[in-house]
């Protein structure tokens, strides 16, 4: 049995620094001249050639046959770790990061065409047509493979990095399968590997071990490579002892539909888990040994109800009952490729289950905060986000007494671009506050209420979809005056600057006039002063398919001109709105930029007076100030 390492002084290695060593629990302290890691301002420090490293290529076996070909599926991995390793004997804790974008993916895959004549869940067949002017094709946009600095940072600090390349992806057998369990097992027996437990193999075939390594291996990833470690720590695989997932996905379902609702990764609409799987394959592959598991893919994923299913749930990771690493998360605020409900879901479930944790949001988009951002915590120290990183796999992985465990468990990046430090995410003194629909015009602005709604304010309104031509943002323009293609409510102007934290939720109360279904979307947006010529803001957004109003699992059919109530989140959020602002939400049908494209003219008829817009007001009411 593989005992849990210590960290032993043997030395100082510079000023104030310790020189520490790995060793068995009931050893005695190993002479100075054996190598350790050096330890300054509780963080190792670069003292191992990268030059001299050790790199060498293992295939790990999974027991995993994907491609159905009768052997099992071997994934590649890439390993580099210190000289000492080999020539000293030294063992090392791993960081390791999985990959499908590692090499040979498809860049052009075919995306699906967006543009029908009616939703697809109306009964309607999809439209052969070209994209219209108004829309832009992405479907030869390629996935972001977000770069890391790992093995050039890292190995001198005292640890191997171990880069793999995903089942049926790059030089690793088998067919990939978009999230699932499948991808998961795969990932897992690298961990497996370095524990003991599975076998593997150099590219001459001879057994290859990983007795250099302590068995203690954290995992981090951007995009795609920071959802496998999510993944991975689901299982409760014995080694994981941290994760670091950037930009990462904990629900397929909420990456590729919402609320029963077909929608896409912002910047790239049409993809789906298909395409996807057929750009990490590579086009050879999908359309040769591969075609058939890619052919159960597209008619599995369902574009045409976008229900929650056996499908999705095999590929949803929001259950942290067996997780035993600890989670350092780390998101952008304005990613809206893999979108805040992403990391949201997962830091509740991390919550609900007491696991060690940390968060870090960032103002960006789908990236990570870059590693000279810095926070200046509590006691007056100041550390980038790289060395935040850089002490917390010290202290998972090499048991470094840092301290990182008693610091605030959150860093939210304000919107001035400067971090600061909380207890906890959301804000735990946000407070849920109700503001009231209401409307006196049939297509004119509304009002939002904190409070009763004027009584006069209770007309219902009507709009027409026209989204597949007019863009969001200028759906969300012009708020003073009257749009036939959308509703707008505001606040009055706020006299104090007001902070949310987490989910706003819509509630309306609706009827579809002449079609089926239709397309439904909010937009939570930050309006300016009275007069003033700025554009406004979206804050986040949120869709939903009426039929899936009571669960996503399930559609059911509406009838024609009869209100029903429909609720939905929005995108969590952490955001301030300025003093002398409006707060403002948007109801309009179709997203150009998100969802399945009709043809216009669905009408659409809202009832304010049953209507009512939920936000997680830091403060609560008594800080929502008009």
């Amino acid at each position: 049995m593989r005992r849990t390492p210590h960290l032993a002084l043997v030395g100082v290695g510079v000023t104030g620094a310790l020189v520490l060593s790995a060793s068995p629990v009931s050893a005695k302290p190993a002479p100075a001249a054996t190598p350790g890691i050096v330890v300054a301002d509780g963080m190792t420090q670069p003292v191992f050639s990268f030059a001299d490293a050790i790199v060498e290529r293992v295939y790990v076996e999974t027991p995993l046959d994907t491609d159905s070909d009768g052997r099992r599926d071997r994934v590649a991995i890439d390993i580099s770790r210190p000289r000492e390793t080999a020539t000293e004997g030294f063992k090392v804790p791993v960081i390791f990061e999985h990959s499908p974008y590692r090499k040979g993916t498809w860049g052009s895959v075919p995306y699906h065409s967006v543009l029908v004549d009616d939703l697809p869940q109306n009964g309607l067949t999809r439209r052969s047509a070209s994209l219209s002017a108004d829309v832009e094709d992405q479907g030869a946009v390629t996935k972001p493979n977000l770069p890391g600095q790992l093995d050039d940072y890292y190995v001198p600090r005292g640890y191997a990095v171990v880069l793999g390349q995903s089942v049926g992806t790059g030089d690793s057998d088998g067919c990939p399968t978009s999230g699932d369990q499948a991808e998961t097992l795969g990932t897992k027996a690298v961990i497996d590997w370095l524990n003991g437990r599975a076998e593997g193999y150099d590219a001459a075939g001879a057994p290859a071990k990983a007795d250099w390594s302590t068995g203690a291996v954290g995992m981090t990833g951007a995009s795609y490579n920071g959802t496998l470690p999510n993944q991975v720590a689901t299982t409760g695989v014995k080694g994981l002892k941290t994760i670091v997932p950037v930009a990462a996905i904990s629900s397929w379902y909420d990456y590729y539909r919402a609320n029963g609702l077909v929608v896409a990764p912002g910047g790239y609409q049409g993809e789906d888990a298909d395409i996807l799987a057929k750009y990490t394959a590579g086009r050879a592959r999908s359309e040769g040994h591969c075609a058939d598991e890619m052919a159960q893919l597209t008619e599995e994923q369902d574009r045409v109800t976008g229900d929650y299913s056996k499908f999705w749930a095999d590929r949803d990771y929001l259950d942290a009952k067996k997780v035993k690493a600890s989670v350092f998360v780390v998101h952008g605020l304005n990613d809206w490729n893999v979108r805040t409900e992403q990391f949201a879901g997962w830091w509740d479930e991390l919550a609900e289950h007491k696991v060690p944790r940390k968060i870090w949001l960032h103002q960006g988009g789908h990236s990570s905060p870059g590693n000279t951002a810095a926070v200046t915590l509590p006691d007056g120290q100041t550390w980038t986000y790289k060395q935040t990183e850089n002490r917390w796999f010290d202290f998972w992985l090499w048991n470094v007494p840092n301290g990182i465990m008693n610091e605030p468990t959150a860093v939210v990046q304000r919107e001035n671009r400067v971090n600061a430090t909380y207890a906890n995410w959301p804000d735990p003194a946000t407070r849920e506050v109700k503001l009231q629909l209401g409307a006196t015009d049939p297509t004119g602005p509304g009002t939002l209420t904190a409070g009763k709604r004027p009584k006069d304010a209770t007309t219902e309104q009507s709009f027409v979809d026209n989204g597949r031509t007019l863009t969001p943002n200028s759906l969300v323009a012009a708020p003073d005056v009257a749009n036939p293609n959308r509703l707008v409510y505001r606040t009055p102007a706020l006299t104090e600057e007001v902070r949310i934290s987490g989910r706003a939720e819509m509630r309306l109360r609706m009827a579809i006039e002449n079609k089926p279904n239709a397309n439904l979307t909010a937009y939570l947006v930050n309006y300016g002063p009275e007069g003033s010529t700025a554009a406004p803001t979206v804050v986040t957004r949120g869709w939903m398919d009426p039929q899936n109003r009571k669960s996503a699992s399930r559609s059911e059919p509406l009838k024609q001109g009869k209100l029903y109530d429909f609720t939905w989140t929005l995108e969590p959020k952490d955001y301030v709105f300025p003093a002398g602002h409006r707060i403002g939400v948007v109801v309009f049908s179709t997203d150009q930029a998100y969802t399945l494209l009709p043809l216009g003219g669905t009408e659409l008829r809202v009832a304010p007076k049953h209507s009512e817009l939920r936000l997680p007001v830091v403060g609560g009411k008594k800080a929502l100030v008009f």
